[in-house]
């Protein structure tokens, strides 16, 4: 089948192969903003924070981190259905200009005192929201466009899509790790977002999948009703929280224990995710995509127990390596159960289930802060002796902190161990994974749909 069609209206065709890599530079842009983010944490947290707050200051820091999730959360559900509103291309182009504004206002944070710091955990979290929101925006876009022009290779193509979200990770983790300044880190994020977001203006796209198959908005909500989905819904929340909040505090916590900066650990495992996922099509087709989940949770939570204990360079990459091959079909492979499995529910369905995955961060991240700073003042014996304590020993109650916050999430990938496992059984007993493909069932060709939107 070519990349490149006219389309039966008399437009110009779809370019399959140059929206992909369009998705590619997109995600690319959202990683890369991840990784220095997390990689830039720590810098925030003892500029505007432990001078002003000492007691509270990874919480704080956090909880203006969990703003770019709730953002992102906020994104992915309102944008999806925007989708068949503004057409995907109009949705593109404003996240490329929400990546812009978004780090503009992460280099504008201004310092406070110990009397009045609200303007700075405001400005931080107006800048964490927008490019958060930006990455929700590029999320509802992507998935229902490769879902669209992939139709019959769902899984395996949202996989490979979500190989470049690691990708981005790496080349963000690589800037975190030198010696920059905060700043310039941060300003990278300027070059990707300004090529992607022009790029999108030279580029015609479809509408989606559903729209194209005639599907209504009564039977798309139904869709988004069936029991499964729901719970997909609710373990989306956990399968997300395993993943990408120990991802974002893991150089902040994971520095003091393993004996170098935790962000290499970061790089580390998303590479290994950026190689995987180029293969899920062929563990999905031998376990099923519901199979491959429950594999995955089991390696998620003995990597991230594993990284709780870590002590070494050699300990934290051998726990790093289980956590990331347990990690890393989980996001993309829960969208492509989304798409294939309720294929009727079209970019909602995409839109809720990856809305709930970034409004799970915006609690489990702040949580795992809580845990942090809870943990330290109990080594301490309280919070007048940690703020009072000598710098040896403050860091060995921050390194007991850091154990404690990784042992608090390594719980939540083992509670869908069975959960999984009974729905892999169930989809066994009614002859196995069935896939859902509306455009073939309609005859309809991808590359040339009869709609196109800009």
């Amino acid at each position: 089948m070519k990349d490149s069609t006219v389309s039966p209206s008399g437009h110009e065709g779809i370019n399959r192969e140059s929206l992909f890599w369009l998705s590619n530079l997109a995600l690319v842009t959202a990683g890369m903003s991840f990784s220095v983010r997390g990689g830039v944490l720590l810098n925030l947290q003892q500029t505007f924070f432990d001078t002003v707050n000492p007691a509270s200051a990874a919480t704080l820091a956090t909880q203006a981190a969990g703003y770019a999730f709730l953002g992102l959360a906020f994104g992915v559900l309102v944008g999806s259905p925007l989708c068949d509103v503004l057409g995907m291309g109009t949705l593109l182009r404003f996240a490329a200009a929400l990546h812009i504004g978004g780090t503009v206002a992460l280099l504008l944070i201004p310092q406070g005192t110990v009397d009045s710091y609200s303007m700075t955990v405001l400005v931080m979290s107006v800048g964490m929201a927008g490019v958060g929101l930006a990455h929700g925006f590029v999320e509802a876009v992507i998935n229902p466009l490769i879902a669209t022009i992939y139709p019959d290779d769902k899984t395996h193509r949202l996989n490979v899509l979500h190989a470049w979200w690691p990708g981005g990770i790496v080349i963000g983790g690589l800037i975190a790790a030198t010696g920059l300044s905060w700043q310039v880190k941060v300003a990278t994020i300027f070059v990707p977002a300004i090529i992607y977001g022009l790029w999108s203006l030279r580029m015609k796209f479809p509408a989606t999948e559903r729209v194209q198959a005639g599907v209504s908005n009564e039977t798309m909500i139904r869709a988004c009703l069936n029991p499964l989905f729901i719970l997909l819904f609710l373990a989306m929340a956990l399968t997300a929280s395993s993943e990408l909040a120990p991802g974002q505090w893991v150089d902040a916590a994971l520095t003091r224990t393993v004996g170098m900066r935790g962000i290499w650990l970061l790089i580390y495992v998303s590479a290994l995710m950026f190689v995987g996922r180029h293969f899920a099509g062929t563990f999905a087709h031998r376990l099923s995509p519901i199979g491959l989940m429950a594999m995955s949770c089991i390696g998620a939570a003995i990597g991230l127990w594993a990284l709780s204990i870590a002590n070494s360079p050699i300990t934290g990459f051998l726990a790093a390596t289980i956590w990331g091959l347990g990690v890393c079909f989980m996001w993309p492979t829960m969208l492509g159960i989304t798409s294939e499995r309720f294929a009727e529910g079209g970019a909602l369905a995409l839109g809720i289930i990856g809305s709930m995955g970034n409004a799970a961060i915006y609690f489990a991240l702040p949580a795992i802060g809580r845990v942090f700073d809870a943990a330290k003042i109990a080594a301490a014996g309280s919070e007048v002796a940690f703020n009072s304590g000598s710098p040896a020993q403050v860091e060995a109650w921050l390194v007991e902190a850091s154990t404690k916050s990784f042992q608090f999430v390594a719980w939540l990938p083992a509670v869908l161990v069975p959960i999984f496992v009974a729905w892999w059984l169930y989809d066994r007993s009614r002859g196995g994974y069935r896939a859902t493909n509306l455009l073939a069932e309609q005859g309809i060709d991808p590359t040339a749909p009869a709609v196109v939107e800009d």
